[in-house]
This record gives C-alpha cells, sequence and structure tokens, in this order.
C-alpha cells in the first residue's frame, strides 16, 4: 500500500491519479445505475449490451485502419453499436416478449462475433484482450471529463424521476394505470445504461462491466431497505472495491480490472453465506 501512495504523490505519475479519479467517478454509475439495474432485473439485457459494444469497436478499428473513415474513434463505434443494441432489445422486450431470451442472446453473441471479425481483417496487431478485460491506467482526462458529466445527468436524472423508477420496477401494471410512462422509463434506463457501459469498459472492460453494475448494489441489497439506501451502498462498495483492486493490481502488477471484480464478488459470497447463515439460525430459533 505504501508504493502505491508514493507512487500517487509522484508528480511523474499523473496517470496514477487520473485512474483513482475514474474509479471514484465509476463507482457514482456503478451504484446508482446497478441500485435501477438489479431492481428491474434487466441485468442480462446490460449483459448483452455492454457486450455487443465489442462489435462497435473492432468496426471504428478496421475503418480507421483502411481510411475509410481515418476520424473515426474506439468510443464512438462502441457508442453506436451499444445504443442500436439497447433500442433493439427495449423494442423487442416490450412488443414481443415472448422472443425476449432469444434476442438478447442474438445481440450479445453478434455483438462479440462481429468485433472479432473486423478486429481479424483489421491491418496490423489488434488485441482484443485491451477491450475485454480494460485497463484502468489509460484512462485521459478527457474521460474523466465524460465520467463526471454522466455522473451528473444520472444522479439528476434518478432524484427526479425516483418515485417512477420504483413505482415501475415493483408494480409495472399498477404504474402504467397511474399514469406513469413505463415503457418510456424502461427505454431511458437502456440508454444510459448503454452509454454508461461504454465510458465504464474503459475502467473494467466489456467482459467485466456486468459483474461491477450487479455485485456492488447486490451487496448493498442485504443491508438496504429502500433503493436510495441501496445506490448510497452501492456507491460506496464500489468505491472501495475499485480504489482497493487499484491499489493492489498495482502493488502486484496484476490487472486492475480483474483484480476488483474477484475482490467484490469474494465480499458478494460472503455476505450471501453470511445472509443464509443468519436465516437459518433465525428459522432453529
Amino acid at each position: 500500500m505504501n508504493a502505491f501512495l508514493q507512487a500517487l504523490l509522484n508528480p511523474s505519475y499523473s496517470f496514477l491519479r487520473n485512474a483513482l479519479a475514474a474509479a471514484l467517478l465509476s463507482s457514482v454509475l456503478f451504484g446508482v445505475l446497478g441500485s435501477i439495474v438489479t431492481v428491474k432485473r434487466i441485468a442480462g439485457l446490460a449483459g448483452a449490451i455492454s457486450h455487443a459494444v465489442l462489435g462497435g469497436i473492432g468496426m471504428a478499428l478496421y475503418l480507421k485502419a483502411v481510411k475509410i473513415l481515418p476520424s473515426i474513434t474506439p468510443m464512438a463505434g462502441a457508442m453506436l453499436f451499444a445504443l442500436v443494441a439497447a433500442l433493439i432489445i427495449a423494442l423487442v422486450s416490450l412488443k414481443a416478449k415472448q422472443r425476449e431470451d432469444t434476442v438478447i442472446n442474438a445481440v450479445w453473441a453478434i455483438g462479440m462475433s462481429v468485433g472479432v471479425l473486423f478486429m481479424a481483417k483489421t491491418p496490423g496487431y489488434t488485441d482484443p484482450s485491451s477491450y475485454l478485460f480494460g485497463n484502468i491506467l489509460l484512462v485521459s482526462s478527457k474521460d474523466l471529463i465524460l465520467l463526471a458529466v454522466l455522473d451528473v445527468l444520472v444522479i439528476i436524472l434518478s432524484w427526479r424521476f425516483y418515485p417512477q423508477l420504483i413505482a415501475s420496477s415493483f408494480d409495472e401494471e399498477f404504474s402504467r394505470v397511474r399514469g406513469v410512462k413505463t415503457q418510456f422509463v424502461f427505454i431511458v434506463i437502456l440508454v444510459i445504461t448503454a452509454v454508461s457501459v461504454v465510458l465504464l469498459q474503459t475502467f473494467v472492460g466489456i467482459v467485466m462491466v456486468i459483474a461491477m453494475l450487479t455485485l456492488p448494489s447486490g451487496i448493498a441489497s442485504f443491508t438496504s431497505k429502500s433503493v436510495f439506501s441501496m445506490m448510497a451502498g452501492g456507491c460506496v462498495f464500489a468505491a472501495v472495491f475499485s480504489v482497493t483492486g487499484l491499489a493492489v493490481s498495482w502493488n502486484a502488477d496484476l490487472p486492475s480490472g480483474a483484480v476488483t471484480v474477484v475482490f467484490a464478488g469474494i465480499v458478494y459470497i460472503g455476505f450471501a453465506a453470511g445472509k443464509g447463515i443468519l436465516k437459518r439460525r433465525q428459522a432453529k430459533n
């Protein structure tokens, strides 16, 4: 830990301070959006969107390498595929629920496969692992600004539409009767999740972003009595996991995203096991 703190204070290691800021800013999205995803039980949908992003990244790398669109960035391609995937999933979920699982799995698999194919045809060597597993040490100042703006947007929308979110999450039919535009709320959630996934994949990567959207909020749900407290707890847990994962990975020379998710997973299993033991003891008494 001392080595991490010394490096953090070293003027030459500005990238490490950027990584720490990204970890804290990402925690807000993980906590707030993760709670909504968990409560609405749409983790599978969020997972499909996060994996479809690879298709956009691969397409952007290919178009840039062959000079068709030399100014396109991987983030732009990822954003395009994420939004398209979100809208396709939203349309099918709202209009043809019996086909929802099939379409989710199709978007998941096709998006990743398209990305791999584009990368295979991109001149030179393209390593997909950097996009699949992420590298928080490569976060730029521009990324931090985008994360901060998205944090503010998500907090404002969550505060403004908190009653509608809660109502549509627990009783969609009753909410619709009461005048809540549940379909619009659902689409907005998916679109914001898609945009967040594109930014967050820089931190933990495409494969692991879904874990950090569910694990911190899942842990917070064990002790929370409201969605608001779940969001707050999720943010705190996500921040602890992210900063600890960054520090441990720096000292042990390991991928920070993987360390963060493994740490979060261990804590989640511990909470789940503890709750199970507590329930059995209460049942005996």
